[in-house]
């Protein structure tokens, strides 16, 4: 049984192959590659399907400040709530935590270090790393690809 809120690089095995993106096979909303491709921009492809990452301080939701709901721009799910955002300096969007249930993580070791990923429970979308220099309450840090979300205003 695969646990959808931490996938390791043996739980992909467990899936038949290792892509060069997320997996889509185990997750609530699949869509072929062609479907993907027309409905993301490049960049987004980029970062949500080939766990890529935008330029710092390109996304203006690393400047937004009003109260509402970071959502998937995948598949609409709701991801991380306004009162969890906190500027971090880094020029990209970042959480003390997510809303509960709506995201799964992996190891990336893409990097001299081993790194969390974290990716959209329901379609598997990118969005980006959880690292430990975060404020309290959490200690954490969600670094977040702004270009994979949408935020919708309370």
């Amino acid at each position: 049984m695969i646990r959808r809120d931490f996938l390791t690089l043996s739980s992909f095995a467990a899936l038949g192959s290792v892509l060069s993106g997320p997996v889509s096979a185990g997750f609530e909303i699949t869509r072929t590659d062609a479907q993907w491709r027309a409905m993301l921009s490049a960049l987004e492809y980029k970062v949500m399907r080939k766990e890529g990452t935008e330029r710092a301080f390109s996304s203006p939701l690393d400047r937004e400040k009003r109260q509402g709901v970071f959502h998937c721009r995948g598949c609409d799910l709701a991801l991380y709530a306004s009162k969890d955002k906190f500027d971090s300096g880094t020029g990209w969007p970042s959480f003390t935590r997510s809303i509960p249930g709506a995201i799964g993580t992996k190891k990336d070791r893409k990097l001299l270090v081993t790194r969390t990923e974290c990716h959209c429970r329901r379609c598997g979308s990118h969005l980006g790393h959880i690292f430990d220099d975060g404020p309290a309450p959490t200690g954490k840090r969600h670094c977040i690809n702004g270009v994979s979300l949408r935020f919708r205003a309370a």
